[in-house]
Formats: C-alpha cells, sequence, structure tokens
C-alpha cells in the first residue's frame, strides 16, 4: 500500500492581496507559513520516500517548512515545472475584484474555473493538465507501484490537474474544485494504485 499527499502552499502575499499570482514567483506571508507548519503537523504519522515540490519559491518554501515539522528533511526532493502554477498571463498581478469589475464576474470566473479557456496570453487548466499529468504519470506512479510514500508540495491548479486525473473528475465538476491552502488530502493506494481511501486530512 502507497501513500500520495497533495498539499497546496501556504498563503502568498498576492493571495494576501487578492491578485492573480499564476506563475508570478511571490513569497509566502506569515500565515502562509503557519499554515505550512499546520500541514505538517496533520500528516506527522506518515514516513515519505520522495518529495516533489514546483519551481516556484512559495512551494518550495512551504515544502521546506513541512519537512521540517515532521522531521523528515533527509528524503530526496525533486523540484520540476511540471508541478508549477498555471501562467494567467495578461492577468498575473491584477486585483480579481477590480478584474471582475472590469470584464464581469461570469467571465473572470470562466477563466479561473474552466477547464478548456484560457485567460488572455495565458494558460487553461487543460494546458496544465497536459504539462503536469505526462510528469506524473513518468516519474511519479512508478514509485507508487514500488510501495513508496510521495508528498507533493504544489499549486491549486496543478494539484487540481492531478485530483482530476486521480479521481476520474470530469472537465465540468472540476469548476467546482478549489483546494484551500495548506490542508493536506491524502490518497492511499493499493499495489494496482486504486484509490482505496482519499481524505482531507
Amino acid at each position: 500500500m502507497a501513500i500520495l499527499t497533495l498539499i497546496r502552499h501556504g498563503q502568498s502575499t498576492y493571495n494576501l492581496e487578492n491578485r492573480f499570482t499564476g506563475n508570478v514567483d511571490v513569497e509566502l506571508t506569515v500565515l502562509g507559513e503557519k499554515e505550512a507548519l499546520l500541514s505538517g503537523e496533520k500528516i506527522k504519522a506518515i514516513h515519505y520516500d520522495f518529495a516533489y515540490t514546483s519551481t516556484l519559491k512559495r512551494a518550495k518554501k512551504s515544502l521546506t517548512i513541512i519537512l521540517a515539522a515532521i522531521h523528515q528533511t533527509n528524503i530526496p526532493i525533486i523540484s520540476n515545472a511540471a508541478l508549477d502554477e498555471r501562467m494567467y498571463g495578461d492577468l498575473q498581478g491584477l486585483n480579481k475584484a477590480e478584474t471582475a469589475a472590469k470584464y464581469g464576474e461570469a467571465q473572470v470566473l470562466i477563466w479561473r474555473r474552466s477547464f478548456a479557456v484560457r485567460p488572455p496570453n495565458g494558460e487553461s487548466l487543460e494546458d496544465t493538465f497536459n504539462r503536469t499529468i505526462p510528469y506524473y504519470q513518468t516519474e511519479i506512479e512508478p514509485k507508487l507501484k514500488n510501495g513508496d510514500n510521495i508528498l507533493i508540495v504544489a499549486h491549486g491548479n496543478s494539484l487540481r490537474a492531478l485530483m482530476m486525473y486521480l479521481e476520474k473528475i470530469d472537465s465540468e465538476e472540476i469548476s467546482k474544485v478549489n483546494i484551500p491552502t495548506g490542508l493536506p488530502r491524502n490518497y492511499t493506494f493499493d499495489k494496482q494504485l486504486n484509490i482505496k481511501t482519499v481524505e482531507y486530512l
């Protein structure tokens, strides 16, 4: 039996300011660091064999805090851009409320939550899926099949893509999914990688 834990990084400065972050490399807030620490407390009982994160410092910092909290700083850490947040294009850095006032709440919701629609000059969730899932299939699935426990600390959209794949969520239902910051989502698998349990801890 293998365990996979997905954690969205703690609150970032742009989360706090209600801005579209995308792949802008912003820092964690003090609250974000506390969220990462608390998420570590929730997974202390699990021993991990490998940890994965994106190339963005809010995810990497969250992972560093989590591994220190669970006293597992010596495990291999792999950072890859396939796990980066989706690129929001022209929206990056803009205030979400001001953007909704300009373009309408319905349009902004489509840009944020739809599967296939791209924000102007940005990535859709489908684009994110198409870079995240092949990496997961080639790099992470073989380790899970080997019985290794895996921790992934990444971003709302790269983790939504993984949830779609793992839980067979369709493109309409995924629009209703919002992953909280700093809350571990835990999967246990059998030897054939069928999900036995899935829950937020």
